[in-house]
Parts: C-alpha cells; structure tokens; sequence
C-alpha cells in the first residue's frame, strides 16, 4: 500500500509540471502556426524566418504532446495491460519523441543561418550566394532538416529491432541489469546527428554576433547622437540566448541518455524540464517577432475588454436586482 502511493505521488509529482509546461505550450505554439498560416491563407507575405518559426512550433508543439500523453496513457489506459505491451507503446512514443527533438534541432540552427545571412553585412561571393539560395528555398531546407532527422532514427532503431530479434523482445526492451540498457551506438548517433546542426549554430551565432558588434562599435565611434543602438542590442541578447537554449537543450537530452545507458533508469523529470525550454524561446520569438507581438498585443486586448465587459455586465445586473 505504501509503495503503491509512493509511486502516485511520483507519478503526480511528474505529472504536474508536464501539464504546466504542455498546456502554455500548446497555446503559445498554436498562436505561432495560427498568425502564420493566416497571413498564408490570405495571401499576405511569408517570410523564411516566417517559414521556420512556424515549423518550429508545429515540432515543439509535437514533442509536448508525446510527452504528456506518454505519461497520461500509459498511466490510465494501458495498466490493465502486460508490462511487453506497456512497454511496446512506450518505445514507439519514445522514437516518435527523439524524431522530433532532431528536427528541433535542425530547424532552430536553420533559424540561426537564415538570421545570419539575413542581417549580417558581409559582401564575400560566398555569403552573398549563399543568402540567395537559402533565402530562397527555405521550404527545401526544412524538409531536407526533416529527412536528415529520419535517417538519425532509423539508423538505432535498426539497431534496437536487430537486438530485439536476436536476444529477445523481452530483454530489448526490459532493462537487464547484466547490460547496459541502449546500445552505446545510440550514444554516438545522437552526438553526432545532434552535434552537426548545433555546430551550425554555433557558427553562424558567432558571425552574426561578431558582425552586430563590430557594426555597433562603428557607430559608437562616429558619436551619431541619433542613432538608436537598443535594436542591435537587443538583437545580439536574443542571438546569445538562443545559441544558450540550443545547448542546455543538448546537454540535458544527452545526459538522459547517458544516465540510462550506465543505470538503466529515465530521468523522467528532467525530459519534463527540458520542455519548458522551447515554451520559454517561443515567448521570446512572439517577443522579438514585431507581426507575432502585435497579434498578440490585440488578443490580450481583446481579451481584458471581455473580461472587464462580462465585469461590468454582472455588476449592472447585480445593481438592478439590489433596486427591485
């Protein structure tokens, strides 16, 4: 009994900070697509930036509910199943979980090479070509970021199906304590397959950075009292901290599955941490992007007017009761 809710509370315990972090998520996620696939519908201008923030908020919006229905389903809908099939339902929601976090990765690095291209004043022939064939075909590069997180999946999966076949379902998939629980070549997948589009990050963060800071030094130095340098600050704190974002995001992930390889347990709570990353850099996006603010701005509008509305309606109504 008493192990029964020790686990309730565990579970309660993860849970709870999944729904914190699903439920602002899905609706931040969804107001993204939304403004996006309006002004697309309506045959307004999309942007490449436009393009990749959209997709980024379908992924994030994707990771979230495999994670929450991960914990939900499993907990409520697949008890009165066996252990196989629990954990059956568990690994395919487990691949379809690490599918998503690659095409994370790769769209937030093209994010930062299309910003990098897009604002920085370099006039080599290379960058210049560059700008044009990814301002162009953004849509190519986020399907070929897509595909490129497909091969990183199949790849171990191959791996885990063939030790499936030939150890057994039961010990592929349940952990036996005289091994290690993922093969250690799902280890060198994923640092490889995440630390490519990380390090794409990495260096067009860095140029964009050293190109704004070398611009602003310019202008401080030609003591123009009217230009307003805030805009390219600001520019470079949103630059640094999504470069922070997409490392701790690595670094934490990475952890997780080191930690099972050597003791066969999740760290479930810190994947659930983990999500409140991306909701967290989709507020500062909605922030930094000036279309997705002012959309913003009017439904916070509309909705305070609402509320007031619907406030002042009861007392008026409170008011006429009192005088009859």
């Amino acid at each position: 009994m008493a192990d029964s809710d020790d686990t309730d509370i565990q579970y309660l315990g993860l849970l709870v900070p999944a729904l914190t972090a699903f439920i602002p998520g899905l609706m931040i996620h969804s107001f993204i697509i939304g403004v996006n696939a309006t002004d697309w519908w309506k045959g307004r201008s999309v942007t490449a930036v436009d393009h990749i923030v959209t997709s980024l908020g379908i992924s994030r919006m994707c990771a979230q509910s495999t994670k929450t229905i991960q914990l939900v389903v499993i907990r409520l809908f697949l008890s009165r199943y066996n252990v196989y099939e629990q954990n059956m339902f568990n690994f395919g929601l487990g691949i379809v979980y690490i599918f998503i976090g690659y095409v994370n990765f790769w769209l937030t690095s093209l994010l930062s090479i299309v910003l990098c291209l897009k604002i920085s004043n370099f006039h080599s022939r290379l960058f210049l070509y560059l700008r044009g064939v990814i301002a162009h075909r953004t849509v190519y590069f986020i399907v070929a970021g897509v595909i490129l997180s497909a091969f990183n999946v199949v790849i171990p999966l191959l791996v885990a199906l063939s030790d499936m076949h030939r150890d057994g379902i039961y010990n592929a998939i349940m952990p036996n304590l005289s091994m290690h629980c993922v093969s250690s070549y799902y280890i060198y997948t994923y640092t490889v397959g995440a630390s490519i589009p990380l390090l794409f990050c990495c260096i067009s963060s860095v140029v964009l950075f050293t190109s704004l800071y070398h611009h602003t030094t310019k202008m401080k130095m030609s003591r123009n009292l009217s230009i307003n340098l805030e805009a390219y600050y600001s520019l470079m704190r949103f630059i640094f901290l999504t470069f922070m974002y997409k490392t701790i995001y690595f670094i934490g992930h990475f952890l997780c599955i080191c930690y099972y390889y050597f003791s066969c347990v999740y760290l479930e709570w810190l994947r659930i941490v983990m999500e409140f990353l991306p909701v967290l850099h989709s507020s500062y996006l909605i922030y930094r992007t000036a279309k997705l603010r002012s959309q913003m701005s009017k439904v916070l509008q509309y909705l305070s007017d609402f509320v007031f509305q619907r406030k002042d309606t009861e007392t008026r109504e409170t008011i006429e009761v009192v005088t009859l």
